[in-house]
């Protein structure tokens, strides 16, 4: 076998561009004219032309269907293919479904649909449609994956699919998202088109008013916002389920849901409402019941005297019941050669597109019946011709040896066609009757006339229009119905109390010193809380539900998180990186409490929490620091805020209360005491100022600040431990290296029981 030398990086270029054009031309993205991708044309074609699986007739087995489509037309996976095919069955995934499965189909709740030997299926009336005048020579056929039978490029579907279904697909470096519409809407845009080719996509918009989900639902965007979308191809459409309260006896009040936002799991949504119900993050809600049927019913039991506004608005905001649909107009389009070319759509070319399409279906469907009017006139004009002479005609098939000698003396005779010649000597006795040649004659006439008009169609673009606009009349006709999402352009959000969702109550705030976070009830013991092997408690903040916890870390940030985010849990909590926004090798160095702002405090441990105009001392373990007053750290986000400006290989070491004085010590045991004066205020943030002179291969382990004598215990390298007073280390201005005490091992840390 001979060896070609080859380039790796252009083979894999080539390679690669010819697998990502398979999968955007031939998988993934719908064609603009008929909306459908080639596994769903696929399948509606082989229901049709090999299974004849009409409407009207008996259902097959879904796996027969499954087999024609792979064996035939599309060699990929059977599991995508039914997926296909119950998708196009399932009347919450398109807004006009256009297979009609009996079995278990799937469901609004996310259950999977039954094995496909289990299900039966076939077309609707609805999918004749968009099969079209599929055997009037209307589109394009082409050879299937091995050559041995034909298939459409392209359905001549009347149907404005792509819109009215809508499409998701993720190609390579490109994907498609179109939301479904109403049909009746889409139609009038049509027909608006028709009449005025310029109109703009603003005017378009106010026949299509937005997307019309098959789930209902609320649409929540502007017309301006939509008319963006319509514009560019892309954008967010924010959807909202609907409810109505619903009084019971005694005063009581429900929330019924009827309607909730498209691609939403219905289970997991009303069980992410009971999860909140049971953590007690809505205690206005007493219960939840699912009482779904065909229509959505989701009744929650709220306490008496709970505002359902109140509720409501929290509930969009911390459940999938407002969720949001991310549009992107992306579709193949017809190109050079017969060529698809993925582009990126507005609302009018969209339905260009799709005219132009019906147009020409048009256009080929007058000439498929010009061509059998042509072959059937040129046959009633070979009868008409014998006529006068029967009797000859009759003798001269009589002496013939058989059909073909009898058609070769006719042709001779009377001048006829081979075509002619064979269709009479075809005809029966009976037909040769003087009644039936006038029929024959009437026949010719109006075949004739029919002939003049088609030709005349087919002169004028705008009697083609017109056919095409009687098309679309008559889909409407059959198959408008009224919208289902209501579009709510100019809602206000209720304001949410956040606090009338909080259950007060007493709580511990467990900040671990590998970071790891909970919250247990103050009258368990925190001595017997579980922790992970080798951590231990750096904090445990006497708090209530209505608190925040701030923390300060390492790289010199600080955090809020409020004390209901905490994990309320008997085991080890979670490590805080679930709920901030923690950087790569982040730490926990302090934590505080912030009390809510009707709470004077919980403790007499001043240390431990934030009070207002309260300074902080910030310093590094370099000893650099500077002190700050936190004014408000309310808007601080999960992603944290800058404290303190770090230098190159430093960390923020300890967080502390400014106090009369501040008590330095080291790793090898150096001790420096500096008043308050030394330490200068700064706004946030800042890097400070020398604190204490650190020595080189040395770095600050612990920081006290006080303002009376105060008695402290070192954590020894040795295991050990040593009290020291603040007293015993000398006093002197900052930026000193300070002075030796009289411990042999390293400093870990000062010893805090707090």
């Amino acid at each position: 076998m001979p060896i070609i030398n080859a380039s790796f990086k252009k083979e894999s270029e080539d390679r690669y561009l010819t697998y990502a054009l398979s999968v955007v031309s031939g998988r993934a993205l719908p064609d603009v004219r008929d909306g459908l991708k080639p596994v769903q044309r696929r399948i509606l074609y082989a229901m049709l032309n090999n299974l004849n699986l009409k409407p009207s007739g008996s259902y097959k087995k879904s796996a027969t269907v499954v087999g024609n489509v792979l064996g035939y037309y599309h060699p990929h996976g059977d599991s995508a293919c039914y997926e296909s095919m119950v998708r196009m069955a399932q009347d919450f995934s398109l807004r006009y479904p256009l297979v009609d499965g009996q079995g278990n189909f799937g469901s609004l709740d996310g259950d999977n649909a039954a094995a496909y030997r289990y299900t039966e299926a076939k077309l609707r009336e609805i999918a004749l449609e968009v099969l079209g005048e599929i055997k009037e020579e209307t589109v394009d056929f082409q050879d299937n994956f091995d050559a041995s039978v034909q298939e459409p490029r392209v359905l001549p579907s009347k149907i404005p699919n792509l819109l009215v279904n809508g499409c998701t697909g993720i190609a390579v470096g490109m994907a498609t998202s179109i939301p479904p519409h109403n049909l009746k809407e889409t139609i009038t845009a049509l027909t608006a088109l028709l009449k005025e080719p310029k109109i703009t996509n603003s005017k378009l918009v106010s026949w299509i008013k937005g997307p019309d989900f098959p789930t209902g639902c609320q649409v929540l965007n502007s017309k301006k916002e939509l008319d963006d979308i319509y514009e560019t191809g892309r954008g967010s459409i924010k959807m909202r389920g609907e409810w109505s309260c619903e009084k019971e006896s005694r005063g009581k009040k429900n929330i019924v849901i009827t309607s909730i936002p498209y691609m939403v799991n219905k289970s997991q949504l009303v069980e992410k409402i009971a999860n909140l119900i049971i953590d007690k993050k809505v205690p206005q809600l007493v219960d939840i019941r699912d009482e779904s049927t065909k229509d959505v019913r989701i009744v929650l039991e709220m306490k008496a005297d709970s505002d359902e506004n109140n509720v409501m608005a929290f509930l969009f905001k911390n459940t999938p019941l407002e969720n949001s649909f991310s549009v992107n107009l992306t579709a193949l389009v017809p190109g050079k050669n017969n060529s698809l070319v993925p582009e990126l759509l507005d609302l009018k070319s969209t339905l260009q597109h799709f005219l132009d399409f019906r147009s020409e279906v048009v256009r080929r469907r007058l000439a498929f019946e010009k061509k059998n009017l042509l072959a059937r006139i040129h046959i009633l004009e070979g009868f008409v011709k014998i006529f006068d002479a029967l009797d000859v005609a009759i003798k001269i098939v009589r002496k013939s040896s058989g059909r073909t000698d009898a058609a070769t003396k006719l042709r001779a005779r009377f001048k006829l066609s081979e075509i002619q010649s064979f269709a009479i000597v075809d005809l029966r006795i009976y037909q040769l009757s003087n009644t039936n040649i006038t029929e024959i004659k009437d026949e010719l006439k109006k075949r004739l006339k029919r002939l003049k008009e088609i030709e005349a169609i087919l002169k004028s673009k705008k009697k083609v229009e017109g056919l095409v606009q009687k098309d679309l009349d008559e889909i409407v006709k059959t198959y408008g119905d009224k919208r289902r999402s209501k579009i709510v352009s100019n809602f206000k959000e209720t304001e949410i109390n956040e606090s009338a969702f909080v259950v007060k109550e007493e709580v511990y705030a467990v900040v671990t010193r590998d970071g790891w976070v909970k919250r247990i009830r103050q009258g368990n013991e925190l001595g017997s809380t579980r922790l992970r092997e080798g951590d231990k408690i750096l904090r445990a903040h006497p708090l209530n539900s209505l608190d925040k916890v701030v923390f300060f870390t390492n790289l010199g940030s600080v955090y809020v998180l409020n004390v209901t985010d905490l994990p309320s849990s008997s085991g080890y909590g979670d490590p805080v990186q679930k709920h901030l926004r923690f950087k790569d090798g982040e730490k926990i160095v302090e934590s505080f409490g912030l009390l809510s702002e009707d709470e004077s405090g919980h403790s007499e441990d001043y240390n431990y929490y934030l009070n207002k105009d309260e300074a902080l001392c910030f310093v590094s373990q370099n000893g650099m620091g500077y002190t700050a007053t936190i004014d408000s750290l309310e808007d601080v986000k999960k992603g944290g805020r800058r404290i303190l400006k770090l230098k190159k290989n430093d960390f923020m070491k300890v967080v502390c209360v400014k106090r009369k004085k501040l008590s330095l010590i080291t790793r090898k045991a150096y001790a420096l005491t500096i008043a308050e004066k030394e330490i200068l205020e700064r706004g946030i943030p800042a890097v400070g100022v020398n604190l204490f002179g650190v020595r080189k291969e040395d770095e600050l382990r612990a920081v006290i600040s006080w303002d009376k004598n105060e008695k402290f215990s070192l954590e020894l390298s040795n295991g050990k431990t040593k009290e020291f007073e603040t007293k015993t280390i000398k006093t002197g201005k900052r930026s000193l290296k300070g002075n030796k005490l009289s411990v042999k091992s390293e400093i870990l840390g000062v010893i805090d029981n707090a």
